[in-house]
This record gives C-alpha cells, structure tokens and sequence, in this order.
C-alpha cells in the first residue's frame, strides 16, 4: 500500500532518538554545531516528505507542528510550523520540492529546523512484487542517494546558517499492526526485513551528515521492537492516528531539545 492517498515523506532531521518503552527519548546524537552548547533558540520549524508528516486519515494536528508546540513550551516562546509534506512523496518528490518549488525553497531557507520523513513511497508494496523481497530492495540506493542530496540542498538554502535536520524513519514501510498481520506472516516478514533496510539506510544519511535521527519504530513499538503498534494507527492501518502523531513529537521535540541543549 503506497503512503499517498495513504502514504507518506517526510524530511526531519533527528539524530540517535531511540526511544526506550514507550515514549521516552533516548538522547540523539548531536547535529553540527550543537556541541559548544551556545545555539540559537529555534523559532521555526519546516517538515518535508510524505503522507505521516502531512497527517493523512487522522483528521488530526499532525506532528510538526506538535513538535513545535512543545518546543515552545521548552523555550517559553512561539515556534511556528510550516508543513510542507505532501501525501504520496517519494524522495524525488522531495527533490523536485527543494529545486523548483519556490514556496518551499523559501520556507526552508528560513527555518531553524527541517524536519524529513520520507522514503516509504519509494518501495511501496505492489501487486506485481507481492512479498519478494527482491523486487523492492534494488530501490534503496537511489532512497540513500537522493536522502543525501536533500539534506545536502537543505544546508545550501539555509545559506550556511545553524539549522538542525531531523530525519525520521518507520515503524513499517508498508501496513502495521494487526493490519500487517491479517495480510498473513510472508507478508509481516517482508515488511519486517524492508523496515530494516530503508530505516538502516535513513540512519546511514544521518550519521554521514551529521544530522538527527529519530527511530520511530522504537517509539511505536519499544527498545527490542517486541510491542504491538496497532494503538498508534489510524483505521486504515498505514498512517498514525493522533496517538502516533502525538508518540513522534515527544520523540522529535525530545531529540531537537537535547541536540540543542534546551532546557525548561
């Protein structure tokens, strides 16, 4: 099922945000710039990617702009929020944002942070590929490629300027759940093995560029993976209802805050 009309891309920027239970953060690793403890309170959030930022079958506040509510909160002053996310995205989609959109290329150009989640689109499951997963996983180095260039062009709108960028990854590509199990255990396992690879190759972009990373998949399904996430998906079993909405800002605003040395 692709992240579209139930999809989802979405570029943030968060570094090592593993979550341990069920909510609790983990501290990230910290972005470029973040180490001398002096950086700029932020006053601006952009997201970017797919249909979980954007907030599809919620019909709910998505998570940007509860992270930066609760950034606000940290800080004592208002973060806004700019969701820039577009149901369907894959990271082309990001890509052609971030060279041609000009309303994106300006909002981007001012934020203080860049939130990015996509990737999911690229390898959404098909009627032709079924559960061979062999037929997706030839995709995963252009989604690290072009996940590198989006960050990469990030860095070059913001003109130099500190920014953090948060990448976020997924509890599962495809549906989840109880949702994923009704699909039967070939399905499950292909999902499974295709989180892993599209996640590992999120944090590999992360880590290579310095910016923050948030494992969703920690925070819907515990430390060891082991919890059932169903209590955080929406009806159609692909996008997260405003408990997972709420789950991802507690991670994110948790990750951006530790990476920025905030504190209450």
């Amino acid at each position: 099922m692709m992240r579209g009309g139930l999809a989802a891309v979405l570029v943030a920027v968060l570094a090592g945000g593993v979550l341990s239970g069920c909510g609790r953060a983990a501290p990230p690793t910290s972005s470029p710039g973040s180490a001398s403890g002096a950086a700029a309170l932020p006053r601006s959030i952009v997201a970017l990617g797919d249909s979980v930022p954007r907030g599809t079958n919620c019909d709910c506040t998505p998570y940007p702009p509860l992270t930066a509510g609760d950034l606000g909160t940290t800080i004592g002053s208002e973060v806004s929020a700019t969701n820039d996310s577009v149901a369907g995205y894959t990271t082309d989609g990001v890509l052609r944002q971030l060279d041609k959109d000009e309303s994106v290329i300006k909002h981007v150009g001012g934020a203080d942070v860049v939130e990015i989640e996509v990737g999911a689109n690229d390898v959404a499951h098909t009627g032709s590929c079924g559960t061979d997963l062999s037929c997706y996983t030839d995709e995963i180095p252009q989604v690290e490629k072009n996940l590198t260039t989006i960050v990469a062009r990030v860095h070059e709108l913001t003109g130099g300027a500190h920014v953090v960028v948060v990448l976020l990854d997924y509890w599962s590509v495809w549906l989840g759940g109880s949702y994923a199990a009704a699909e039967g255990e070939a399905y499950v396992a292909t999902a499974q093995e295709l989180t892993d690879e599209i996640n590992a190759a999120i944090k590999s972009v992360a880590t290579a560029s310095g910016s923050v990373y948030v494992d969703l998949r920690a925070a819907f399904k515990g430390p060891d993976y082991a919890y059932d996430e169903t209590h955080y998906l929406s009806d159609d079993g692909d996008h997260p209802n405003a408990a997972g909405h709420r789950q991802i800002a507690d991670a994110t605003a948790a990750a951006v805050a530790t990476t920025l040395h905030l504190t209450r």
